[in-house]
Formats: structure tokens, sequence, C-alpha cells
């Protein structure tokens, strides 16, 4: 079996292999949809998590009727695939209550496709106390179907164990992502995305293994990427592809930071150790994620300018740790149509690079590698005014 990244490579082009070959074997494949399922509680009863993700190759062509056209493409390529059958090898899946959008996803995804098992986790979309007691509440709830689904009881030892796994796994990532500090980085961005697809497809403790053979031939290789002026991180809607990526890099930049869901976004919060392993997970699902669809509060004090900097800081301040520690020069602020969460998030974050001195240009695009090539011109002419 090819290592490192061949075999990032391999899964990348064929996600469903390595699952498949497990559910020939007597596992059980759970999907999960976007970053707030709680995937360490299906570890623990040693069911394998597995990310849904669309495809840029495959045309939508069923899912309209299902979805309406005007939202969000990734979430009807999603739909698309299942109903095209191309996620029947699931026992079941798991949604959270992300955007609107992938709310009713979940409920035409249980109606329609009839999975053997379903959950739909409500999200809360507030901080505040009230709201992280709900959280706590609604995984009792989760945990429940669970042990019914499986036969077996969930302890908070097995818990305590799928945790200190999935934490593994989000160290591993940050010790990947270091890699790009350095200039050159020592990885590009494209590999990066190849590497987050594979893990993302992988049961937790091969996914650990792969990030640990990666990174080592990484740290050994002598032909990564080429020193370049730009140093960029990509922020904004969901990139399970490098067709965007390749794009920017190919015009004379390093993306060395990101901000999604595949990415970053997903992997750098760890889960606190608590003595209920529940109350650790409701917090940094409910809390440490940071994503525009959950609203944090800031304390006014009176001055509506100050107030708004304030909230700004709140909201948008880590990306300012980023663009230091990885020496950033640029932002592509990039939002899939009809994403609102994200669209609707880009004039306050425009507000915030202007105010710590970072460039940034805003694209929004389809869910289309055509869409995406027309593109171009405009982040080669971003890319000469940084340069």
């Amino acid at each position: 079996m090819a290592t490192g990244l061949n075999r990032v490579a391999e899964i990348y082009a064929d996600r469903a292999a390595r699952v498949t070959e497990l559910k020939a074997g007597g596992k059980r494949i759970i999907g999960y949809l976007d970053i707030f399922p709680v995937v360490e509680m299906l570890t623990a009863l040693d069911l394998v998590p597995y990310r849904l993700l669309g495809d840029l190759n495959e045309p939508i062509t069923r899912a309209d009727a299902y979805l309406p056209t005007v939202v969000c493409p990734f979430l009807r390529s999603v739909m698309d695939l299942g109903l095209k059958g191309k996620y029947d090898f699931l026992d079941g899946v798991v949604f959270a209550h992300g955007c609107e959008v992938s709310e009713k996803m979940a409920h035409i995804w249980r109606t329609y496709l009839h999975p053997p098992y379903a959950h739909f986790i409500d999200t809360p979309h507030t901080t505040h106390q009230a709201a992280r007691k709900q959280h706590r509440e609604l995984l009792k709830d989760f945990q429940k179907t669970l042990e019914e689904m499986t036969g077996q009881e969930l302890t908070a030892e097995k818990l305590r164990e799928a945790v200190n796994i999935h934490n593994r796994q989000r160290v591993l990532v940050r010790e990947l992502y270091d890699l790009r500090k350095p200039d050159p980085p020592l990885i590009s961005g494209a590999e990066t995305v190849r590497v987050m697809v594979a893990v993302a497809s992988l049961p937790v403790t091969e996914g650990n293994e792969l990030l640990e053979q990666v990174i080592g031939e990484i740290k050994g290789r002598k032909d990564g990427p080429a020193p370049k002026p730009a140093r960029l991180i990509v922020w904004g809607s969901i990139i399970d592809n490098t067709a965007l990526v390749d794009l920017v890099e190919s015009l004379g930049a390093n993306v060395v930071m990101d901000d999604t869901t595949v990415g970053s976004r997903d992997y750098f919060p760890l889960v606190e150790i608590t003595d209920d392993p529940r109350d650790g997970l409701a917090d940094r699902y409910l809390v440490a994620l940071r994503s525009p669809r959950t609203f944090r509060e800031t304390v006014p004090d009176g001055n509506r300018r100050k107030d708004y900097m304030a909230d700004l800081e709140s909201r948008f301040g880590y990306l300012k740790d980023y663009a230091r520690e990885w020496q950033v020069n640029g932002v592509i602020l990039q939002v899939l149509r009809y994403c609102d969460i994200h669209g609707y998030e880009v004039p306050a974050l425009k507000d915030y690079l202007e105010s710590i001195g970072l460039p940034g240009i805003y694209l929004e695009h389809d869910y289309s590698k055509v869409a995406l090539a027309q593109l171009r011109t405009r982040v080669q002419a971003f890319l000469e005014i940084i340069g």
C-alpha cells in the first residue's frame, strides 16, 4: 500500500474506496455533514465517521427536484450524490444545524433517501449559558439514539478515549499547518487540501497514521514549493477540491493558511478534558468552533464606533494571529454563490482587514471548475497589487 502523499493522492482520487473496504469487513460507516456533528461519539462506539463532501466534476442533475437552485451549490452537490447512490454504502447519517439550508436538507435526506440511521443535532446559534446547557442536553439525545442503534453503552471511559484520539488528530493537523510557516512553505496549499480531504475520508486512527507519514515525508523532502511574493490566507465557504487553490498558486502565490471547514476551522480547536466528556464536547462544538453561523455577544460601552470595532475584534481577531504566525500579506475571501452565512459576513470582515492593514479580495463563485476559471484575471490583478 502506498504511504504518505502518494496515499493521500489515492484517497483524494477515490474517497469511498477505504470505507467501502471497512464496510465489507463489518464496520459501520456514518456520514456526517459540516463541522458540528460530534464525531467523537461515533468513534467511541466503533462507528466510522465519514465526511459528506460534494464533487466539482459531477454535474448536478437530480438534486434540483429536492432543493431550489437558489441555495448553496455545495449542498446541492452533496444531495445530488446521495440521490445518485454515491453514498449508498453509509449505514447512517448525522446532520447538525449549520445553516438553514443544511437544516432543511437533513430532513429531506432522511425522508427521501431512507438511511438505516439518521440523527439531527439542532445546534444552537448563540454561545450564552442557556445555549450551552441546551447543547449538552442535545448530546444526551444523540447518545441515546446511538446506543439504541448499536446496542452498546456509550460510557465516559469510551468517550474519553475517543476524545483523546481526535485531539491527537487535531494536534497533528496543527503540526502539518506549521510546515506552511517558513518561506517558502514546506507544503503547498493544494497539497494541504488533498491531505485534509483524505483525513476526512478515513477512520480517525488511520487518519492519524497518514498525517504522521505525511509530516515526516514533507520534513525530509527537497522539492517543496518555491518562494513567491504573495503569501495568502483563504477564508470562507467550504473548499473540498484543489481547483481554486491550484488557480491561485499557479499565478504566483503560496496559500499558506486557510479558514475553511475542511481545514483549520474544523481541526484547530481541541476538546477540553472534563469530568463528563460531554461537557467538553458541547463547549468545543458550540463555542470553540469559529463560524459565521454562530452569534457571539460583545459587551457595549456606549461608543458606537468603538463597539463596532470591539465586535470585529471578537469575531475576526484570530485572523490577525494567523496573519502574523504564517507571515501573510493578503486574504482571499471566497464565498459560494447563495452561501448567505459567509456572504453576509464579508462587509464586516473587509472592514476588519482594512483596520489591520491586510489587503483582501472578495470572490463569489459557483461550485464548478468552469466558474472558478472565470476568476483568473481578478486573482492575477490582486496578486500584482500585493506583490
